[in-house]
């Protein structure tokens, strides 16, 4: 896995060889999106750049976050009854665990988990279908929402 310096320079760099001018609100976004473990929707992200770009607008945020989307560099993770929520630390396909309650989401890292990068391919091999995306979400309720049922 790259640093945060070196994927920040490498989507900098893709997003130069696409045309794309990286304006400093562009910059913020991305930040926002590479420095946030917690998975930030839209709006979540829009007010993070407000802070620093208060004249900077929700549908930038939203172009900046599909064209993040469209060139593979941040997972959109969406789930029912909520917004969708975005991983800009990785944009490589691994679980999250979902909180059906407060809609937090983190990453599940566990070694004992294979490997599910495969996953697609073997899919589609055994299918015939032409796998477009996958998710590999676990939901539940988070330890802080069941300390509150208390």
């Amino acid at each position: 896995m790259l640093s945060k310096t070196d994927r920040l320079e490498k989507i900098i760099a893709k997003i130069g060889k696409q045309g794309y001018r990286m304006t400093p609100q562009r910059m913020a976004v991305l930040k926002v999106l590479i420095d946030n473990p917690r998975h930030p929707t839209v709006e979540q992200i829009h007010a993070e750049v407000e802070k620093d770009f208060p004249m900077t607008s929700l549908a930038t945020t939203y172009k900046m976050v599909n064209l993040l989307k469209e060139m593979g560099e941040i997972l959109e993770i969406d789930h029912s009854n909520a917004k969708a929520h975005y991983d800009g630390i990785s944009s490589y396909p691994h679980p999250h665990l979902i909180c059906t309650q407060c809609h937090s989401i983190i990453d599940l890292d566990l070694p004992s988990l294979p490997d599910i990068g495969e996953l697609p391919q073997e899919v589609a091999q055994n299918t015939g279908y032409q796998i477009t995306h996958f998710q590999f979400n676990f939901f539940g309720i988070c330890p802080d929402c069941q300390e509150n049922e208390l």
